[in-house]
């Protein structure tokens, strides 16, 4: 059930930033970071990839199409056939005879015309069923894109059959788990941007930094569905981890296991944080403004999921998620490295400032912390990016007082924050 009016206004009046963000991005501001492509401009095919791709994931569809010239349409299509690979290993109901082989010749059908799946019962299906559309557009890019597309491809097929009946045991398979369904697509994409030339070829050729930005989204996403993935019978925390705070992963919701599973939440996170600078060294070597954003938006989204979940009981009673408006402040503000150094160094704070004197990774968290500290230490006018004017304040309130309707509205443009289960 959606919040009222009143109860928005609320929450909302405890974060006046938001409001003001909010109405800005509202007002116009999403175009500078969302810009739409115009429908007409393309042709038939591209125009039922971009349909898809609007119905599969709202988030990411904002940002693809934000992107420059032909690189645009070389992440929609990369988008698209990775969706329909991970809608093939996702549907329980294609038996392991069929579904593995499938998985490992899937970048094979690329180049097979005709090639469909009618079979399958999950929601993003039409992606399967018209696979002729997809693939037909794939093979009209440019070779080095295909080349690229393909390779990613058939590498995630193989590692997605590897992990179809087998759990994440130890630390080091999490890695390679996170590496298949997300590391790969971290590099396949840093690899089309350097094709573009629209960045440097050395974007594309260091694939532990861009294999990085790929697991800590991942890892973020995985550890905030902790509760969701129970429900759905799976299983993506480590073993090696989570079988020192219980005996089974289920149970860590148990309310008398609470205090165990909290530790275990931040040992986790404390893992996913030794990525961040990785993900900040990535972001520095980024020239093209729209490839930034691209790069950067689910990255502090990423940053601030994890500093909400840090120390966080509701990880393992329900949903844990950014506000809206700060969902819209990141985005309008993360579009240069100064700026995402200071929403890192900020939100690790917050985690630091949370940090239990008691809990076993304490040292190991402080450490990492320090580590991104180093890295992102404030300086420059983006070190304080919150400082708005008393008057300023007074004015975005009162113009909340008297729009709560239209507050109400213009929330849905934020309603799925850009940080999918899965890239």
């Amino acid at each position: 059930m959606s919040a009222s009016p009143m109860e928005l206004l609320k929450k909302w009046l405890g974060h006046p930033e938001d409001i003001y963000n909010l109405l800005r991005f509202k007002m116009g501001g999403y175009r500078a970071v969302m810009p739409r492509i115009d429908p007409d401009s393309l042709g038939r095919g591209l125009r039922i990839c971009y349909r898809y791709l609007n119905q599969t994931s709202r988030s990411f569809a904002a940002v693809i199409q934000a992107l420059d010239g032909e690189l645009r349409h070389a992440v929609c299509i990369f988008y698209l056939v990775l969706r329909a690979l991970d809608t093939i290993e996702d549907d329980m109901t294609i038996s392991l005879d069929v579904k593995v082989p499938m998985l490992h010749e899937f970048h094979s059908y690329l180049y097979q015309p005709e090639w469909k799946y009618m079979e399958s019962k999950e929601k993003d299906r039409q992606v399967l069923e018209d696979f002729p559309t997809i693939s037909m557009e794939f093979r009209k890019l440019s070779k080095v894109y295909q080349d690229v597309i393909s390779d990613i491809c058939h590498k995630m097929g193989v590692g997605m059959a590897e992990f179809l009946e087998k759990k994440v045991d130890s630390q080091h398979e999490w890695d390679k788990y996170c590496h298949y369904v997300a590391g790969l697509v971290g590099i396949g994409l840093s690899r089309l941007f350097s094709a573009s030339e629209l960045e440097d070829p050395i974007v594309g050729q260091d694939t532990e930094l861009a294999n990085s930005m790929g697991l800590f989204l991942q890892k973020t996403n995985i550890i905030r569905d902790y509760l969701e993935d129970q429900l759905e019978g799976r299983e993506f925390w480590p073993r090696e981890v989570w079988s020192r705070y219980a005996k089974k992963l289920s149970d860590l919701a148990k309310p008398e296991n609470i205090d165990m599973a909290v530790q275990c939440l931040n040992e986790l996170i404390t893992n996913a944080l030794h990525h961040v600078p990785d993900v900040l060294t990535y972001l520095s070597r980024l020239k093209n403004q729209s490839v930034f954003n691209f790069c950067a938006i689910p990255q502090v989204m990423a940053i601030a999921t994890l500093a909400a979940c840090y120390n966080n009981k509701q990880v393992f009673r329900g949903v844990v998620k950014i506000r809206k408006g700060q969902a819209v402040t990141l985005m309008m503000d993360a579009t240069n490295i100064q700026a995402v150094k200071a929403i890192m160094y900020q939100y690790v704070e917050e985690i630091y400032q949370k940090i239990p004197s008691t809990d076993p990774s304490s040292n190991k968290t402080q450490q990492v912390i320090a580590s991104i500290r180093t890295m992102s230490l404030p300086g420059g006018p983006m070190a304080s990016r919150h400082h708005y004017s008393p008057i300023y304040l007074s004015c975005a309130m009162l113009l909340a007082a008297l729009s709560w309707q239209y507050l109400s509205t213009i929330s849905k443009a934020t309603e799925e924050q850009p940080l999918p289960h899965r890239l």
